[in-house]
């Protein structure tokens, strides 16, 4: 009996010893997931030959509408305003390349950026797209521009025209001469290598302003409206971009900015301040 009771007690220790040894310490807690560091910085995309929205100053300093009002934006968030100056048919992808934080340089709204994925602010500005002629070419209308080299900028909404709803009206031209930036443009006008130039009302009218011998034509070739592009993963980004654009409308810089001599072109097409 006692041999028994002494085999009984040595398995109820190994079998104590065993649960012993197989019971799983508490998984420890997961990290507390940090919170993201607070933005510093802010990286604007811009065209650097683009005015009155975006072009570089006598100064050598970007200056522009634009450029003014999203540098009142980082002044109010705190946060230091950066300019690259993208190559703009190559925007979208310099932007989801992280060159930079947005595109905002009197930027077209196109369905086609939506259907990508791209979050687009509220739009800030009306649009229309002219023909640009020397002031002496007898040319009065886009019909008298049959057979003709008409420039546009390469990446634009003039160029996306041309090749969608005014397909019809860039059949009848000569050549449709695509252009690197819109200056090249003006530069082959001038130059007698176009006949034309198809570009935004206000950069059109800008140009011809400071420079004699040329004319806009009286014809608006197609209606739009201006925003800002941020990557689909940045819709937080924009809300908050687009809160601080109100703040400045309430508190009357923007308004400041737009009365400068230099944006009396735009003035009036300004969304924010028609409300």
């Amino acid at each position: 009996m006692k041999k028994l009771f002494a085999m009984l007690l040595a398995f109820a220790m190994v079998f104590a010893l065993c649960a012993c040894g197989s019971t799983a310490s508490a998984p420890a807690a997961a990290p507390a997931e940090e919170a993201a560091p607070a933005r510093t910085s802010f990286i604007m995309g811009i065209d650097p030959e683009y005015p009155p929205f975006s072009y570089l100053g006598d100064d050598g300093n970007y200056t522009g509408f634009d450029v003014e009002v999203c540098r009142a934006v980082c002044d109010s968030l705190g946060w230091e305003l950066k300019i690259f100056g993208v190559n703009w048919d190559e925007k979208l992808v310099q932007l989801d390349s992280m060159e930079c934080d947005c595109v905002w340089s009197g930027m077209t709204i196109l369905d086609s950026m939506k259907e990508a994925g791209y979050v687009i602010s509220e739009p800030y500005y009306d649009n229309t797209q002219v023909l640009v002629v020397k002031a002496d070419s007898g040319f009065e209308s886009s019909a008298d521009l049959a057979g003709k080299i008409v420039a546009v900028q390469l990446g634009t909404s003039g160029e996306a025209l041309l090749n969608g709803d005014l397909a019809e009206l860039a059949g009848t031209f000569g050549q449709v001469l695509t252009c690197d930036s819109f200056l090249k443009c003006f530069t082959e006008l001038e130059g007698n290598a176009a006949d034309a130039v198809f570009v935004d009302m206000p950069v059109a009218a800008s140009y011809v302003a400071s420079h004699e011998g040329l004319s806009i034509l009286d014809e608006n070739l197609g209606a739009e409206q201006y925003g800002i592009a941020f990557r689909s993963s940045d819709a937080e980004l924009c809300a908050q971009v687009d809160a601080a654009v109100q703040a400045l409308v309430a508190d009357g810089t923007y308004a400041k900015i737009a009365a400068k001599e230099e944006y009396a072109d735009i003035v009036n097409n300004l969304l924010f301040l028609s409300k």
